[in-house]
């Protein structure tokens, strides 16, 4: 059987009708996150139909970017923060005939030289053969179908104590809805990173842009924890699909970390989540702090090919590079607050 990718206007796809046929369909798939992405990173969107002779069986969803000169399709790619892109299929079509339709769709009518993707249902068989390589996504999922006891119980007696002790902090967890979330909430992550001698590894800007698209849709949550005095000491941000929610973002302020909002935070969105009747909590990413919330590991590849083998080489020290730059960026703003990247803003709107 021969699948061929057909290239579909990018925004067009009503994917809220279609969940029913292909049930994969993640956050990171819709018209939505796309514009995101699109505003935030200056790429084209692409939605293409995976197609056989009896018509449309999946879809995929990316974006192109001009690095130095080429054109590289990401789906997603290394600093968007976003998770699983890639491929939504119907029940039964082979992952990894619909891959390498990918990469010739990518290669040879999209005209790329390089191509990333992570895909929530590929697994590493499917992978065997394919001329890729591929990094190894870990993160964490909660089964939000249990009950709200075994959730609890599920997690670290250390970490319950920590959701008791801010309940009795008298920390209160609330829903927001006003624009200035975004300002506490880069505020407090800048403060996280600050505690590394980092600055974070995007502007307060992909916030705001991030709440302008999600939150008209309904599929985005955001929380903030406040103390006894009423003050903001932690944010958090999850973003929510198809029955899956995901934890995009969270910060707080160093000196309030000890009445424990950021447990006090995560909890409440698991009940929030399970109140809204969605299925699954992924954590997203691997750090081993999300461990005691008793979820279970699970691990993607995120593979990538290049036309040009040196591209992958040149990838890697972008990678190295970008680090090096935010931990000077991090200690210029020890040492000289009034940085214009390493200033940590005092604004406090909503407070």
């Amino acid at each position: 059987m021969t699948y061929r990718f057909e290239r579909l206007p990018a925004l067009s796809i009503d994917w809220k009708v279609d969940t029913s046929t292909f049930p994969e369909r993640t956050i990171f798939q819709t018209p939505a996150w796309l514009a995101f992405l699109s505003e935030t990173q200056n790429a084209k969107p692409v939605v293409a139909a995976l197609t056989e002779r009896h018509g449309i069986v999946g879809y995929f969803s990316g974006l192109i970017v001009r690095k130095f000169g080429f054109k590289i399709l990401g789906s997603p790619f290394r600093g968007w923060t976003t998770d699983y892109m890639g491929l939504a299929l119907s029940p039964g079509v082979p992952r990894r005939e619909a891959v390498q339709a990918l990469l010739v769709f990518a290669f040879e009518e999209l005209g790329c030289s390089h191509v990333e993707m992570m895909d929530r249902h590929l697994s590493f068989s499917d992978l065997k053969g394919l001329d890729v390589q591929f990094d190894v996504y870990r993160s964490y999922e909660i089964d939000l179908t249990q009950s709200e006891e075994k959730l609890f119980a599920n997690m670290t007696s250390a970490c319950r104590r920590c959701i008791r002790k801010a309940e009795k902090n008298g920390v209160n967890i609330e829903e927001a809805k006003d624009v200035g979330f975004a300002d506490e909430y880069y505020a407090q992550l800048q403060d996280v990173f600050a505690k590394q001698a980092l600055i974070p590894t995007y502007g307060i800007e992909r916030v705001r842009r991030l709440m302008a698209h999600l939150y008209p849709t309904g599929n985005l949550l955001l929380l903030r924890a406040r103390d006894r005095s009423g003050r903001c000491i932690a944010t958090g941000i999850f973003p929510h699909h198809n029955g899956v929610m995901y934890f995009w973002g969270g910060a707080s302020w160093r000196r309030h970390q000890h009445l424990r909002p950021n447990e006090a935070l995560q909890w409440h969105a698991m009940r929030i989540g399970k109140q809204k009747g969605l299925r699954t909590y992924d954590m997203g990413g691997g750090v081993g702090y999300k461990r005691k919330y008793g979820g279970c590991e699970i691990q993607v590849p995120w593979i990538r090919k290049s036309k040009r083998p040196w591209m992958n080489h040149a990838r890697n020290l972008a990678r190295r590079l970008h680090g090096v730059r935010q931990q000077c960026l991090g200690h210029l703003g020890r040492f000289f607050p009034k940085h214009p990247e390493a200033r940590v803003p005092l604004t406090r709107n909503g407070l």
